[in-house]
This record gives structure tokens, C-alpha cells and sequence, in this order.
């Protein structure tokens, strides 16, 4: 089993990062090859980068930052799971992103963007996959977008997914799968070259 982190990007009150972040959760376990948890940024509350270390040296000074480090640490695999605010991803996830630097390396991540709008996301996805290579994470080119997210709720706040999303959510777990069992190998190399 690889263990899987799902992190929720948004931490807004009224968001529903969650809500999808607990659709793909379902979908991870469903797949069978993952020991997953969600990670809400909402709840883990980070603050602005405090460190003042930088991170490339893994010297943390506070506890937030080593719990954060830990728990992205022991991750084989992410989904983030973003919305998009201003045609980017939202800056509690730069920022979490920024906490860090080596314990994202040399693991796979998928993305599962949303939007109000008919564009699901797709440049709050651009932007990321750019700032995850910068952090030699390799993002899928399989994903799961959601367009006008409102059509998939219920009135009592549960998500219901239409057909393409539940097929594309499968897709995207299986290549993380692949990605996963592949990134191993260069992970565990680098660890024997830092060794």
C-alpha cells in the first residue's frame, strides 16, 4: 500500500475543497493501492512562511513546519486538490508548498482542479504543474477538472459526480499507481547518493 496524501487546498470559510477532497478520497481507497488521508490546509492552518532557515537545509525551528515536514515526509504520492482564484491555485497551497523542499522530490502527484465556472480550473492547474516541477515533483498528465462545481452538489452539500468524472478520477488513480511504483526506484537512489 502507498501512502497517499490528498491535500485541500482552500481555506476560505464556505469553500468546497473539502467536499471534493473527500470524493477523491473515497476513489483512492476504492483503488485498493493506497493508504490515504486528506490533508485540509484549512485545518492545518499553516501561517505565512515563518521559517528562517531556508527550507532546502531541513532545519525547522517551529512545530507547525516539522509536523508539516513529517506528514509530506512519509507521502509516496499527492492529489491536490485546487480551486482556482485568479486564474491561479490558491496562496494557502504556494505557501504550504513553500514550507518545504525535499520532502516533495521524486513523487508523483495528480490534481483534481474546480471552478464556478466552465473552465474547471484548468489555469489554477498550469500554474501548479509549473511551481511541482520546480520541487521535482512529477504531476500526471492524467487529471480529474470539475466545470461549475455548484451542478454536482446536493442541496445538503454531498457531491455527486456525473460518469466522466468517476471515469476520469480512474484513469488518474491508476497512472498514479504506475507513477508511484516507478518514482520508488529514483527515490530510493537519491537517498543512497545523500545517503
Amino acid at each position: 500500500m502507498y501512502k497517499l496524501k490528498i491535500i485541500s487546498s482552500t481555506v476560505r470559510p464556505g469553500r468546497k475543497g473539502p467536499i471534493i477532497a473527500n470524493w477523491i478520497a473515497e476513489e483512492a481507497k476504492n483503488n485498493g493501492n493506497f493508504d490515504v488521508e486528506v490533508l485540509d490546509l484549512g485545518e492545518i492552518n499553516l501561517p505565512l512562511m515563518n521559517e528562517a532557515i531556508h527550507p532546502i537545509m531541513k532545519q525547522y525551528e517551529h512545530e507547525h513546519s516539522k509536523q508539516w515536514s513529517a506528514k509530506i515526509e512519509e507521502a509516496d504520492a499527492f492529489i491536490f486538490v485546487t480551486s482556482e482564484y485568479d486564474y491561479s491555485y490558491p496562496a494557502s497551497l504556494k505557501n504550504a508548498l513553500e514550507y518545504l523542499v525535499h520532502e516533495w522530490a521524486y513523487k508523483p502527484a495528480g490534481i483534481v482542479s474546480y471552478s464556478a465556472g466552465p473552465f474547471a480550473g484548468v489555469r489554477a492547474v498550469m500554474s501548479l504543474k509549473s511551481d511541482l516541477l520546480s520541487l521535482r515533483t512529477v504531476s500526471l498528465a492524467e487529471m480529474v477538472n470539475i466545470p461549475s462545481y455548484n451542478q454536482f452538489l446536493t442541496e445538503d452539500g454531498q457531491f455527486i459526480p456525473n460518469e466522466q468524472l468517476i471515469k476520469s478520477s480512474k484513469i488518474m488513480l491508476n497512472q498514479l499507481v504506475r507513477w508511484t511504483n516507478g518514482l520508488k526506484v529514483i527515490k530510493e537512489d537519491r537517498e543512497l547518493v545523500n545517503g
